[in-house]
């Protein structure tokens, strides 16, 4: 689909969400930068309840990596294939059609992100262990994120959905 054949909502939303993506990615990585600078250990995950400023970006980390995945596979990736004129259904439809085209690296591993998200969230509480496999898993998964974000919009330049509004 060409940018000519794109209404103006279309512009508006994906000039939208492409202001998002760049603005999510960055805070992902500073965050990451930030709490990945010395091992994710079990010990540090002990002294979460003691320690605010640890807590603290553990908790803008654990958000920051579900908002953007959330944001890229429930909103953006199904805006960019509606308007590559491919078909739009339910998200692992959505996330096999991103595989296909370049968009994402790899089916299974999004699949895995989204249950890290899971037990990150839940495991905090109760397995210092299993939260800290799952945040170190999270960590390695950022260049993924970096990959999809740096996809969608080379996409988006390239195809010219950015151009007047």
């Amino acid at each position: 689909m060409t940018s000519g054949n794109l209404f103006l909502s279309d512009f508006s939303r994906i000039a939208f969400f492409t202001r998002v993506l760049q603005k999510e990615l960055r805070y992902l990585q500073e965050t990451d930068s930030s709490l990945f600078e010395s091992s994710f250990t079990v010990q540090r995950a002990l002294e979460l309840p003691d320690n605010p400023a640890l807590s603290e970006k553990v908790e803008a980390f654990v958000s920051r990596f579900g908002r953007l995945q959330d944001t890229l596979g429930d909103k953006v990736l199904p805006l960019v294939l509606e308007l590559m004129a491919e078909p739009v259904g339910v998200q692992i439809d959505n996330l096999s059609r991103a595989e296909k085209i370049g968009l994402i690296q790899s089916l299974d591993e999004w699949l895995t992100m989204r249950k890290l998200r899971n037990r990150m969230v839940h495991e905090y509480i109760e397995d210092s262990s299993l939260f800290t496999e799952a945040m170190i898993r999270a960590h390695e998964f950022v260049p993924q994120l970096e990959f999809t974000v740096e996809k969608v919009l080379a996409e988006t330049t390239k195809r010219g959905w950015l151009g007047e509004n």
